[in-house]
């Protein structure tokens, strides 16, 4: 497992993600054996937000199921998320602080080591987003900030106000829903719906201003179109890719496609969303694999992507 140091925090993270947006049904055994297989397989950063299972639901399953000793708590990086509500964003001063409160009370926590903004408030105020964010840093609550699913004039406008490094941005990337890099290998190409600029350069953006990319859904075909590892009726090129790059570095295909993420040059992490604990250790496999660009580029192809 790769372990690093995100710029512009002393943390030191895996650089695979454990996401428990689908522990609601699980029961406490359950849970505990699935962040037991992670952190067996060297994963110490763990995701959360104030939605997944209802309001605080899968964060409170968490915090039933799961008690840090103070070093243990050192040792691990819990991230949750805050600004979305039934039916609308909501990124006030108000709610931020009384959701984080909510968070580490049904967490069973002092703080947070990350927040993230989650969607995109277009009606918010950054001086509200600042206090907020001064108050909660402060009083210990949250050590480090972020965003998810934001462009790079979102994040600017925000830091225009916010005090705090916005050291992180999660979205969604997989081999086959890779807008973020596909569209930068296409760039100017005329005609070519590849080339069309849907995030205004985040990827670039992001290596600029040192912020770690976390990549959600990293085997999903598109927003909700299933997995594509194994589905060869759509993907069969690339399953067969994947079967062979996997032979060839002794993991699974599971293993391959988090590693065509982990090999880009911007340290993005990957978020996993299984509850599977055999799918967790296949992932982790892929941690710190040194695809060649000659694999790299075969996966990018196989999976629908055009070179120019």
């Amino acid at each position: 497992m790769k372990i690093y140091n995100p710029p512009r925090t002393n943390l030191q993270a895996s650089n695979v993600i454990l996401g428990l947006m689908r522990i609601s049904e699980l029961g406490d055994e359950e849970i505990r054996t699935l962040v037991g297989t992670a952190r067996d397989a060297g994963i110490n950063f763990f995701d959360h937000a104030d939605i997944y299972g209802g309001a605080h639901g899968c964060e409170k399953r968490f915090g039933d199921a799961v008690t840090f000793t103070d070093a243990e708590r050192e040792s691990v990086i819990i991230q949750s998320k805050v600004g979305i509500r039934q039916g609308f964003f909501d990124f006030s001063r108000e709610h931020i602080l009384r959701s984080v409160d909510e968070s580490l009370a049904a967490l069973n926590l002092d703080y947070l080591d990350i927040l993230l903004l989650h969607r995109p408030d277009t009606l918010v105020e950054p001086e509200e987003v600042a206090s907020a964010f001064d108050a909660l840093h402060a009083a210990g609550k949250v050590r480090n900030f972020g965003v998810s699913n934001q462009t790079p004039g979102v994040i600017e406008l925000l830091k225009r106000s916010v005090n705090q490094p916005l050291a992180f941005n999660q979205v969604q990337l997989s081999i086959t829903h890779a807008p973020l890099i596909s569209q930068g290998v296409a760039a100017n190409m005329a005609g070519l719906e590849q080339s069309v600029v849907r995030d205004n350069g985040l990827l670039e953006y992001s290596r600029l201003n040192d912020i770690t990319l976390q990549a959600w859904s990293p085997f999903q075909s598109g927003s909700f179109d299933g997995v594509f590892v194994g589905d060869r009726e759509h993907y069969g090129p690339l399953n067969d890719a994947l079967e062979e790059i996997a032979a060839a570095h002794g993991v699974t295909p599971t293993g391959i496609a988090v590693a065509w993420i982990t090999r880009h040059p911007a340290n993005i992490q990957v978020v996993l969303g299984t509850t599977k604990p055999a799918r967790v250790v296949e992932s982790a496999a892929g941690s710190d694999i040194p695809l060649s660009r000659e694999e790299w580029y075969r996966l990018f192809t196989a999976a629908g992507h055009a070179l120019p």
